[in-house]
């Protein structure tokens, strides 16, 4: 009768090995929930990136980022973006711009966008937006035999986002295998860039900037490989 006890628990607990739940494949995107009933055309217009997560990155390289939601036709969506570099003394403002198609008309929050050195699509999903003060955004890519990419975005119409606003987006993202503890401030301060005109080629001879700004990769362009 022990026996059969013991036999029991053995079995049960075999049972419960079997049932559990697969590791998640870290090579793919995550199945996303993108925010229902989206008006795409309520989330046009400026706003300013408040937080900042790319899992490539362990310490944020960027500030004061600004992005331009536009639309050229129902299926494309454009962000023109500016931003600097934290090392950068002259803080200059550098201009990006990614377009997206959206593939599904029904689907509006989820957009995708391909390059023709990296092979697979970017994925990127609205996840929360209230359109007149705050959006979540969610930025995905995948590449055969090597982790996922992940970003995030929390931006803010103004260049400021209440506490309570930013812990209840935040709390959206670990679902997504996102860390919250890289996610980043952006800060949104003292973002007037200073011309090279106006320093004297005596100072700027000795300035001492990083030299491969101007080739650096811009928070849009993810590194994979």
């Amino acid at each position: 009768m022990r026996f059969c006890g013991i036999l029991v628990v053995f079995i049960l607990i075999m049972c419960v090995g079997c049932f559990r739940k697969r590791p998640e494949d870290k090579t793919k995107c995550p199945k996303v929930k993108a925010i229902r009933n989206f008006n795409i055309e309520d989330l046009l217009g400026q706003w300013y990136v408040i937080e900042y997560y790319a899992s490539s990155e362990e310490a944020l390289a960027y500030r004061c980022m600004r992005a331009e939601f536009t639309m050229s036709s129902l299926e494309e969506i454009t962000m023109n973006f500016t931003y600097s570099f934290t090392d950068d003394p002259l803080n200059e403002q550098l201009l990006g711009n990614i377009t997206w198609i959206i593939p599904n008309p029904i689907e509006p929050a989820h957009w995708t966008h391909s390059e023709d050195t990296y092979e697979g699509v970017y994925n990127t999903y609205v996840l929360d937006s209230d359109y007149i003060s705050w959006a979540l955004l969610l930025h995905c890519a995948e590449k055969s035999k090597v982790p996922r990419y992940l970003s995030s975005f929390i931006m803010s119409r103004e260049p400021t986002l209440g506490i309570n606003v930013i812990s209840y987006l935040r709390d959206k993202l670990p679902r997504y295998d996102i860390d919250l503890s890289y996610m980043f401030n952006m800060t949104q301060h003292d973002c007037n860039a200073t011309t090279l005109d106006s320093i004297s080629p005596a100072i700027l001879l000795n300035l001492d900037r990083p030299k491969e700004i101007g080739t650096r990769r811009h928070p849009m362009k993810h590194f994979h490989g």
